[in-house]
């Protein structure tokens, strides 16, 4: 279902992601994103660069390499535009994420790593989705193996969303002995 009409308005600003994850054939897989920001209306930016309308003021991809296990093996990342003439040298400090799995803490390593002069703000940005993409993408290479556990037992997926509630039925569903919701006296929550 789309928005509800809004009141009459003019676009300022327009910003296009991409992402898409691939499976390589040496086993490993691609997860990349694509980032695009215009303008209808012309720019000038701190030290004096102009835009156009339609010119982007940033143009960013990134390629995650990872494996199975959503270890990230290597990065890849270029900048085509920026307000700064120095910008595309920020794609550098990507490489400080070498080596994390993507998961629990993901992006607590990526702000440590990636934030204020230490890296480019829109390229971090990039990199939750790009995680979320890879988990995605993985999916069913990933739903084979075993469920991971908290030290209780406990399936981690459990609240770890809206949907995983342990209250929800859906937990219900997969997990009843973790189920908190109506109809269970008992409650299997961490106190």
């Amino acid at each position: 279902m789309p928005l509800p009409v809004s009141q009459p308005r003019e676009e300022l600003h327009c910003r296009r992601i991409e992402l898409q994850g691939y499976r390589r054939v040496d086993g490993l897989y691609d997860i990349e994103a694509h980032l695009i920001d215009t303008r209808r209306h012309p720019l000038v930016l701190d030290g004096g660069k102009s835009l156009e309308p339609g010119e982007a003021l940033h143009d960013m991809s990134i390629r995650l390499v990872v494996d199975e296990e959503l270890h990230v093996l290597d990065i890849v990342a270029v900048t085509d535009a920026a307000p700064f003439d120095i910008c595309p040298e920020a794609v550098s400090t990507l490489q400080s994420i070498k080596g994390l799995q993507i998961g629990p803490g993901w992006t607590k390593a990526i702000r440590e790593r990636l934030s204020g002069p230490g890296g480019c703000t829109h390229l971090k940005e990039l990199l939750g989705p790009l995680a979320t993409v890879a988990i995605q993408s993985l999916f069913q290479v990933r739903r084979s193996a075993p469920e991971p556990l908290d030290a209780n037992g406990r399936p981690r997926k459990i609240d770890s969303c809206f949907a995983y509630a342990s209250d929800r039925e859906l937990v219900l569903h997969k997990w009843p002995r973790f189920y908190d919701g109506p109809g269970n006296g008992s409650s299997s929550r961490s106190e």
